[in-house]
């Protein structure tokens, strides 16, 4: 066993550092195509503002609200572990910056800054500047009163320009702006030369500061620097009876906008009297609970995530196209093709017009009498919410629970909200206390004389932007003892003080804790008997603490467990004597990660689940989560298939330890084995097995004019 000091739970948001640095391993990576490098930089720049508007702030709150003792030490320790992790990381997402623009140099591309300009690029940059450029900017002079905290814009980039006049100084913002123009613009090629050349809006602005300035002010010399802000993304909504929700929502976001910095990022050449300034201007006192970070000229590099390609083809990944499920494809319509059998798709390697179009063809389908479906988020240009439109026209009861409180979301899901609710939708915001995150589609049909339901479980949102690059598992299906279980999960969200029990589904917070404890349990007691036990999860997040210590009770009892845990684990693998038979890797590739697998082998019986809910506390027990059993033996046998390719991913699988090393998994003689194309091959020729199957029984196929039961 192993003593006291032994370290068994790791902080979750070290551990989300940790993640967000396999994530920068893939921008140091050689083997990734140039362009895609850089674009790893967004994403790490963009998860890191999440971070600190969310998990940073929540240590912050907790500094500030918790009494003096061994609980404010401890978030004040864990805060001083963050600010030097996130350190670390900026210096070496620098190098890799510096690295990767001079790799970028050599296939001659360059992204140039304001000094680099020729004469020709510079004559034309002050031309599009004051034609399509300055109408975007102005300047916001920052005098006593300012009340920088009410006024900047979080995330955003701005210039701090320092104005000199003899011994006068006024400071002045200018807002880079990051939804009217484009970030990058790439400069027309000058005679005779294939050289490509990029420039950033900030360094545009940077050159024709003067247009800005001179015709209103006298000075001498003009100092720029960058700098950024990152709020607290955390705010109260009011419990007050007489608002709607809709308006404790709106109220709710426009106190986020005046929420308090958590981050300063700002250029480190920065005099210290500006950043003086800034500090006073946003009432930053206190490096312990606010977090200062000096970094280069740039700091909003989640628009890095867009970079353009001006090169070659081979500076980006190759595509990968998605497929089409051929069991949609042999059938006139999707409820036949769903009666037929249940269909799973994996997305981004599936088609998700597949989902779409079962919603297009519900809107009009005659026999068609209600949808519901839950939406967390959804694209800005959804196909699936007209959709919902169309079927009111026809008279469909069409009802579509939103969750209004799904983070950076609310705006969007407010603004759908309202267009939903007039063109009649019935449109229902959950339960109050419970954030509404399951992945739920119900249609029902009448066959027959009788309501026959048709629905769809999954791990993904219902957004056709997401699905082209986050991993998801969909199951469709007219299993009528699932479905009216999709039923009742509905129901209870409109009507939560009723009781229901679920003899298939895991619902939370209503059995999950129990079910998932007891399926943990099972294996233990197999593995006690001497018999074969085995656990295998793939989530996103696992830093529920029961959980982990059943899954070291599970170890120790000679449980083997295997964890594909994407992001935040707490769970401490290889501890003697505690979790030896628990081995945990991470996988960070072209796709997001995003889909839940539960596999417990359970005597021979196989229990597989798929669904919406990571192992965390507020998954568990503070919002309603749905996972589904997969009884068809053929998806049972491909989802095992496309798990075990994950672990045995040899090229982009990081292996999960104590040390937080982030080491590769090793390849040993083994064939290189990168997943992501694995699974992709493996799924054609699924695809392929199965339209020969369909093939050979078209002439015979007696489609079951009945859904089946369990």
């Amino acid at each position: 066993m192993a003593d006291a000091q032994t370290q068994l739970f790791i902080e979750k948001e070290l551990s989300w550092l940790s993640f967000n640095e396999r994530v920068l391993q893939e921008a140091f990576d050689k083997a990734v195509p140039l362009i895609e490098r850089v674009r790893f930089l967004g994403i790490f720049s963009s998860n890191m503002d999440e971070f600190f508007q969310v998990r940073v702030a929540a240590v912050r709150r907790s500094i500030l609200l918790t009494g003096f003792g061994r609980k404010q030490q401890k978030c004040l320790q864990l805060m001083n572990s963050i600010q030097q992790k996130v350190l670390k990381l900026q210096e070496k997402f620098d190098l890799i910056y510096q690295e990767l623009m001079k790799e970028l140099a050599r296939c001659n591309i360059f992204l140039i800054n304001e000094s680099q300009l020729s004469e020709f690029h510079s004559a034309w940059l002050r031309k599009y500047f004051n034609n399509q450029l300055k109408r975007h900017i102005a300047p916001h002079i920052i005098t006593d009163e300012s009340d920088l905290v009410q006024h900047l814009v979080d995330g955003t980039t701005y210039l701090v320009a320092s104005l000199k006049k003899a011994n006068k100084e006024e400071y002045a913002l200018v807002e880079v702006p990051n939804k009217s123009v484009p970030r990058f613009l790439e400069l027309p090629s000058e005679k005779g030369t294939k050289i490509k050349h990029l420039i950033l809006l900030d360094n545009i602005i940077r050159h024709c500061i003067d247009d800005l300035f001179t015709p209103f002010f006298d000075y001498d010399s003009i100092e720029v620097f960058s700098m950024k802000m990152t709020r607290d993304a955390e705010y109260d909504v009011s419990n007050e009876l007489e608002k709607t929700t809709l308006e404790q929502m709106t109220m709710g976001i426009k106190k986020r906008l005046n929420a308090q910095p958590v981050r300063l990022v700002y250029d480190r050449n920065m005099p210290q009297h500006m950043l003086n300034m800034l500090k006073a201007h946003l009432n930053i006192s206190s490096t312990e609970t606010e977090c200062l970070i000096p970094g280069g000229r740039y700091h909003s590099f989640r628009d890095f995530m867009d970079f353009p390609n001006p090169g070659r083809k081979k500076l980006v990944n190759e595509k990968l196209h998605a497929i089409d499920s051929q069991q949609f494809l042999a059938f006139d319509n999707s409820f036949e093709a769903i009666r037929h059998k249940d269909i799973m798709l994996n997305y981004p390697y599936h088609k998700f017009s597949h989902f779409t179009e079962l919603v297009r063809q519900a809107a009009y389908d005659p026999a068609v009498s209600a949808i519901r479906i839950n939406l967390y988020r959804v694209a800005k240009k959804s196909h699936i919410m007209q959709s919902l439109i169309d079927g009111v026209k026809n008279g469909k009861r069409v009802t579509a629970v939103i969750e209004l409180r799904a983070r950076f979301d609310e705006e969007s899901n407010i603004n759908w909200t309202r267009r939903l609710a007039e063109a009649g939708v019935n449109v229902h915001h959950g339960i109050p206390s419970l954030k509404i995150h399951s992945k739920l589609c119900l249609i029902t049909r009448k066959e027959h004389g009788k309501n026959q339901y048709y629905c769809h479980v999954g791990s993904g949102n219902f957004n056709e932007g997401t699905a082209r690059f986050y991993t998801d598992f969909s199951l469709f299906t007219a299993n009528q003892e699932i479905a009216k279980e999709v039923k009742q999960v509905f129901d209870l969200i409109e009507h939560p003080y009723r009781k229901d029990d679920f003899k298939h589904l895991i619902v939370s917070p209503y059995n999950s804790r129990g079910k998932l404890l007891s399926l943990i349990d099972n294996e233990i007691t197999l593995a006690k008997q001497k018999r074969k036990a085995h656990i295998q999860l793939k989530l996103n997040n696992l830093v529920d603490k029961q959980l982990i210590d059943k899954l070291y009770e599970a170890s120790q009892a000679g449980v083997q467990i295997q964890l594909l845990i994407r992001g935040m684990c707490s769970l401490v693998p290889q501890i003697p004597g505690i979790s030896d038979n628990i081995k945990v890797v991470s996988i960070i590739d072209r796709y997001l990660e995003h889909s839940r697998v539960m596999y417990f082998h359970a005597n021979g019986e196989q229990k597989l689940f798929i669904g919406s809910a990571d192992w965390m506390s507020r998954n568990i027990d503070e919002r309603v989560e749905v996972f589904t059993p997969v009884y068809d033996e053929q998806l049972k046998t491909m989802i095992c298939d496309i798990v075990d390719l994950q672990f045995r991913d040899n090229t982009k699988a990081r292996i999960i330890n104590l040390q937080q090393d982030n080491r590769y998994q090793p390849r040993g003689n083994k064939r290189k084995l990168r997943s992501q194309i694995a699974i992709h091959d493996y799924l054609l020729n699924h695809e392929k097995q199965v339209k020969k199957q369909l093939e050979i029984k078209s002439d015979t196929i007696d489609v079951p004019t009945q859904p089946r039961e369990a």
